[in-house]
């Protein structure tokens, strides 16, 4: 059983340190143990076991650009008198023991003042003085603690939810009004003959009036805009019924004040609306802090290392970056504008944009589009278009990659059309017969029908149900945008995946050796010459090869752009690139590294994508469901694909992006529901089309395209349990509203045959409500709990 490293809980599978009587498994973990250690901040590991995050061993900590007055001032919340706030966004925080450790930012470097954590949207604010401490070294020293910040132009901008605050103050208004509304009202009900309160009710009800009407007309404001926008679009959605419901109530409450009828149903009203505000706000405040609607801004950098002719550098912002302009590109930097390579060997990763995972070698003259990724030496690039311009920018704001919703055609709505339409039939023939009888009970009798006919169960009954199933599945790494998606997953009969990164490994890799076997003394000196290449397929090769990392000198060392490189070492000359650099013949389709000795073929490294664990399980399970496979890359691992999935309906390879997102329109065209899995930009207009965009991220701080849904990669093996539960929340959706239509089928009853009065309505309508959330909740437990580890 492969040991784990004591800091970060990582598997170790190769190289292992001992420090203190503790294995970690790299330098990095080591020294952040370390460092705890010596501030006495050991109860980081107490707090929550095996939390510790890796600190990444890539040249990530680039950070000098920050100090630039320009991106300095963009980036910071408050400089004045040498004080400086910022607020930075940590996607990787992820439990308390991150939350402390953050906190307590100020025992470890003294020269931060105080730091504080918002979890809910991943971000720490960090007070420093400027004199002691620059930005760059803050950015710089969270990194090494594994906590690097995400910096771009969408994180510059600092966008606020103002829907989710003014949400809440709505809410806030309705529970303040409901609470008073109760105190003023007890009275009304327990006084009997009371002279002193009989002198007081008036004004009693007069401040019941007020605080009802604060809510009728602010707290409420969203059901009209709702409703008014349904009818415009000739739908009678649930909002409908609700905001007659609230008018009636309303007015018979002051119909009944002021002719001193009775107290009216101004508490009933105000508590009725608190907790159908409750439901909204628990059903949005659901992972808002995740960002399921992306644009380029959050891909861009924020700045960029702009160089002259004289070969001085100068940090300035990506928006101020003009044709004709010389930029530096490190590695593992993205191309952030189209351009031409003027220095350096350019080794590309268009995956993020094209779904290829090969690497393209590109030399000087060539043109590089944004999107790409570099890895190895650095580049020096010449502008060739503006930002907006760019590919990867056009790409994005193209109209067939945008999706529009209207919300309109939910299970909810499609109910309430046809309960509007009986319970105006019903009102109307309840009003013309006692109108008949007895024209003063016939006003009793149609409030009594619209009060306990209000939905008020019925929209509360979704908002709770899929609040819940929400929570829980974001508690499984799978996070739901809002409630419509949970309604189209279920709906799904179609699945789309793309290969590359979603159902692979992004950083895995199955390596073979092809050919005679490779004696110990060679593969030193393979992996020797293979420490010199900055080529990806070296960098995995030379992790491969397990022998001592004993580093021997490299003689006549020469690199062939696009084709390999060669050297002496201990007397023998090798070759390691493509196949015509040593002398062979490619296969089709095939990715690999060629070696030769003295001019005599060894053999090859075939690399191979490494697909997640359990997919065939998983693809047993989704039997019922139509399989298709989309990737950008050729076509060499097929019939892996088709062992993998016996059942698949479609693959289809060399995919670019307008070609996924036509594909998933054929399918619609069809008739199908489709669910669409991808984890680059290349999917994202495939992503939008679909019925349900499903943006796959195996690391948190990675970029996602705009979806429905953001599911961690190592959970897709599980995700027919996520399509299960979906099916499993429609249908607790669906008996909450049987029970319902049955209170409204019982009061509704009484109501027309004249025996109950406004007042038992007004009692009877929030008594459904209170049976309809207790019934979700414990519903919605006792499925997930069938899928899930569910805690109470």
């Amino acid at each position: 059983m492969a040991e784990q490293c004591f800091h970060c809980g990582q598997k170790i599978d190769k190289e292992q340190i001992l420090f203190d009587d503790k294995i970690f498994c790299c330098n990095g973990c080591q020294s952040v143990y370390e460092i705890l250690n010596v501030h006495n901040l050991e109860n980081f590991y107490n707090i929550n076991k095996n939390s510790g995050i890796r600190p990444s061993n890539e040249n990530n900590a680039q950070f000098d650009y920050l100090d630039t007055p320009e991106v300095f001032t963009k980036v910071v919340d408050f400089s004045e008198g040498g004080t400086t706030l910022v607020t930075f966004k940590i996607p990787v925080i992820h439990c308390s023991s991150c939350i402390w450790l953050l906190e307590s930012l100020h025992t470890i470097n003294n020269k931060i003042k105080y730091s504080q954590v918002n979890f809910t949207r991943k971000t720490v604010q960090i007070s420093f003085k400027e004199d002691e401490i620059k930005l760059s070294e803050v950015a710089k020293f969270l990194t090494n603690l594994g906590y690097k910040p995400v910096i771009n132009l969408e994180t510059a901008e600092k966008k606020q939810d103002k829907l989710d605050k003014s949400l809440l103050i709505k809410l806030a208004v309705a529970g303040f009004a409901f609470g008073n509304g109760m105190f003023f009202s007890f009275p009304e009900y327990v006084s009997g003959d009371d002279v002193w309160f009989h002198s007081f009710k008036h004004l009693f009800r007069i401040i019941l009036f007020l605080l009802a009407t604060a809510v009728v007309f602010y707290s409420a404001s969203d059901y009209y805009k709702s409703a008014w926008y349904g009818l415009k679009n000739k739908i009678i959605n649930i909002d409908v019924p609700i905001v007659l419901g609230i008018f009636v109530l309303y007015g018979r409450s002051i119909y009944e004040a002021v002719t001193d009828y009775g107290p009216g149903y101004f508490d009933t009203l105000c508590g009725l609306l608190f907790f159908m505000l409750l439901g909204k706000t628990f059903q949005k405040r659901t992972y808002n802090s995740l960002s399921y609607d992306r644009d380029y801004k959050s891909f861009y950098p924020i700045a960029v290392t702009k160089v002259d002719f004289d070969g001085k550098q100068e940090n300035i912002l990506l928006s101020d970056l003009a044709v004709g302009d010389r930029i530096m590109v490190r590695n593992q930097e993205i191309i952030p504008v189209d351009s031409i390579l003027i220095k350096g060997e350019g080794n590309i990763d268009n995956s993020f944009i094209t779904g290829e995972s090969a690497h393209i070698s590109k030399k000087p003259g060539d043109k590089i589009f944004a999107g790409g990724k570099q890895s190895g030496s650095v580049l020096e690039l010449e502008v060739i278009k503006s930002v907006d311009q760019s590919y990867l920018t056009q790409l994005w704001n193209k109209e067939a990659f945008k999706k529009f919703e209207t919300g309109l055609d939910t299970m909810t709505n499609t109910i309430s059309k046809y309960f509007t339409f009986i319970i105006l039939g019903i009102t109307l023939v309840a009003g013309i017969y006692w109108s008949t009888i007895d024209f003063e009970k016939m006003f009793q009798v149609v409030s009594a029908i619209l009060i306990v006919a209000c939905p008020c169960a019925l929209a509360l009954s979704a908002p709770f149900t899929f609040g819940h199933i929400m929570r829980i599945l974001g508690r499984n790494k799978f996070y739901v945008k809002d409630t419509l998606t949970i309604e189209r997953l279920a709906k799904v009969d179609t699945l789309v995946f793309d290969k590359t990164g979603t159902i692979t490994e992004n950083k895995k890799t199955n390596i073979n050796f092809v050919g005679t076997e490779i004696e110990e003394f060679d593969l030193k000196n393979i992996k020797s010459l293979l420490k010199n290449s900055n080529h990806p397929l070296s960098k995995s090769l030379y992790d491969f090869i397990e022998v001592n990392d004993d580093y021997f000198e490299i003689e006549d060392f020469e690199e062939i752009s696009g084709k390999g490189y060669q050297g002496k070492v201990r007397g023998s000359t090798y070759k390691i690139g493509s196949a015509s650099f040593t002398g062979q013949e490619s296969q089709n389709m095939e990715t690999a590294v060629y070696i030769s000795k003295n001019g005599e073929f060894i053999g090859k490294f075939i690399f191979k994508n490494e697909y997640r664990n359990h997919l065939a399980q998983l693809f047993q399970n989704l039997k019922n469901y139509r399989i298709n496979i989309l990737s950008g890359d050729n076509s060499s691992e097929k019939p892996i694909l088709e062992k993998l999935i016996p059942t698949i309906s479609e693959m289809k390879f060399n995919q670019n992006p307008e070609n996924k997102l036509d594909f998933i329109k054929s399918l619609q065209d069809k008739g199908e529901k489709v669910a669409m899995l991808g984890d680059g930009l290349n999917d994202a207009g495939a992503l939008k089309q679909s019925n349900v965009g499903i943006a796959i991220a195996d690391d948190s701080n990675s970029f996602t395209p705009s979806s429905d849904v953001i599911m961690n990669g190592e959970k897709i093996p599980e995700l027919d349990k996520f399509l299960k539960l979906s099916k499993d929340a429609i249908k607790i959706v669906k008996f909450t509203f049987i029970i319902s239509l049955c209170y409204n089928v019982v009061g509704v009853g009484f109501a027309v045959s004249g025996h109950m009065h406004p007042l038992f309505a007004a009692i009877f309508m929030p008594l459904s409500s209170v049976t309809v959330v207790t019934f979700t909740t414990l519903s919605t437990w006792i499925r997930s709990s069938k899928y899930f580890k569910i805690s109470i």
